[in-house]
């Protein structure tokens, strides 16, 4: 474990600000390149109409934020297994999220990789961040759930395997549970990126979280790491406000809902992210509750989802949709870092 000792506490507020000035100062020059490429966003044509006013605004704006973290984390100096971790998840769905993005740009069209290519990239990356989690960064497989004294060993069925002299074990049962918070976190950031604002400011507030939870286990550089997105998240938002000037696209939905997922594993809070990441939790299900609703009974629950979409129709504004998720999405985080907190002096 990296003790607060090491380093100096101040770098965790530092990283905030560092990377939310590094946002805000360079978004305009990444605004203009963006247009002088004319690399804008696909709106797809079965949404809501007032968004076919977004056509063209530029996208791909999570290139600079994952750059920007990037940038900061290894700046500060401030490195751990377990943040270094959280890096890959970050840079390697991020790059999925580009080749996705560039995809559409190319082509013209909303729709981007085949849905099959997406789960696959993201099954092979969830495996490598599994395996490196296990016997790399020394990560258990035991779960707690929350509110219980209740661990779940998801250590076994495993099986084991050498490279290079060195023996990699393999936790079936784990290894899933990581794809399912990769992957689903992920995909879930990305449905919920469909509002100006909306993505950017509810991983702001759980990063932020994360940040806590961190600084709490004596993990500053898990901390620093989460203090660098959020930081980077307020400063892309100031242009990603409505009316938006720019979206971060699936370069940085995917990417930073990846992180999110990747900081719930490295703090060993796996379940509790039900809780703080209580929003995309809902949105996901809004989705897959309309699906299954539509096959099953030829209706539907929701007047469109994701669920923001729903509330749309209803005739909620952008920013009051926007305002509200942020509102639920601070309680739901606030609520589960509280949790954890009473957990951890319970602990001692």
């Amino acid at each position: 474990m990296v003790r607060l000792a090491q380093y100096p506490t101040y770098q965790v507020f530092l990283a905030v600000v560092v990377s939310m000035t590094a946002c805000a100062l360079l978004f305009p020059l990444w605004i203009r390149l963006l247009k002088v490429r004319n690399i804008g966003q696909q709106v797809r044509a079965d949404g809501p109409q007032g968004h076919l006013v977004k056509q063209g605004t530029p996208t791909m704006g999570g290139v600079l934020i994952l750059l920007v973290v990037s940038a900061v984390y290894i700046g500060m100096g401030s490195y751990g297994r377990r943040s270094v971790l959280a890096l890959f998840a970050l840079l390697a769905c991020g790059l999925l999220g580009f080749i996705d993005d560039w995809s559409k740009v190319a082509r013209e069209r909303s729709l981007g990789l085949r849905p099959r290519a997406k789960i696959l990239w993201q099954v092979a990356i969830s495996l490598v961040f599994g395996l490196l989690a296990v016997n790399w960064a020394g990560i258990s497989t035991i779960v707690h759930v929350p509110l219980t004294s209740i661990n779940l060993s998801l250590g076994t069925p495993a099986s084991s395997f050498q490279v290079a002299g060195v023996l990699i074990v393999v936790p079936w049962l784990y290894l899933a549970l990581v794809f399912v918070m990769i992957g689903g976190t992920s995909n879930a950031v990305n449905l919920t990126d469909g509002l100006d604002g909306l993505a950017a400011g509810t991983v702001t507030i759980v990063t932020l979280a994360y940040a806590a939870i961190a600084f709490r286990q004596d993990r500053l550089e898990v901390a620093l790491f989460s203090a660098a997105i959020a930081g980077a998240c307020v400063g892309f938002l100031w242009y990603n406000s409505y009316p938006a000037d720019i979206f971060m696209g699936d370069t940085g939905s995917l990417g930073l809902g990846a992180t999110i997922a990747a900081l719930a594993i490295v703090t060993k809070t796996e379940l509790l992210f039900v809780l703080i990441g209580a929003i995309y939790v809902a949105e996901t299900m809004s989705v897959v509750l309309q699906v299954a609703s539509f096959k099953l009974t030829g209706k539907r629950i929701f007047r469109m989802a994701p669920l923001h979409h729903h509330f749309e129709m209803k005739g909620w504004s952008e920013t009051k949709v926007m305002v509200r998720f942020w509102i639920i999405t601070g309680i739901a985080a606030g609520a589960g870092f509280a949790l954890f907190f009473v957990q951890s002096i319970r602990k001692g």
